[in-house]
């Protein structure tokens, strides 16, 4: 029986605080929008957050890996009121890396986060050499039926 590989994955994780709790967002798509507008794709909970606040686009590496940029404001350059502040400067726009925090306005903000891990594969379930062991100091003697 040939071994199957170890799989490898990564995912990109945007934690939302704001007035109505905690979020976390499995980041996949080329494109969000953030605000407290209906219309956008991920909505802020909160009176200091303009409608359209924040923009994040997925960007492309030389390697073929990719990564999140997050921009003030809207596709069309229309900037947000209170602007963003990441890692407590005021940006304009920003490369996310792990561990970053997004502040959008009083108690609101995010974290970004980049998890990778490796998935082992698991031995199939008509493996012949799968068993179980049994420690015998943990079957009730009242359940014996020779007795």
């Amino acid at each position: 029986m040939a071994a199957k590989p170890v799989q490898h994955r990564e995912e990109h994780v945007l934690i939302v605080i704001d007035g109505k709790g905690r979020k976390e967002i499995l980041l996949r798509e080329e494109y969000y929008s953030l605000g407290r507008g209906k219309q956008c794709n991920i909505v802020l909970q909160s009176q200091f957050v303009s409608r359209h606040h924040a923009t994040i686009i997925k960007r492309s590496r030389e390697d073929g890996s990719y990564y999140y940029r997050i921009i003030d404001g809207d596709s069309e350059g229309k900037v947000s009121v209170n602007g963003l502040l990441i890692d407590g400067r005021k940006v304009r726009f920003h490369d996310l890396k792990d561990g970053d925090k997004v502040v959008f306005g009083p108690q609101v903000y995010a974290i970004y986060q980049y998890r990778q891990y490796d998935i082992f594969p698991t031995i199939p379930p008509d493996d012949p050499f799968d068993i179980t062991l049994i420690d015998p100091s943990t079957i009730d003697a009242s359940l014996d039926v020779d007795n």
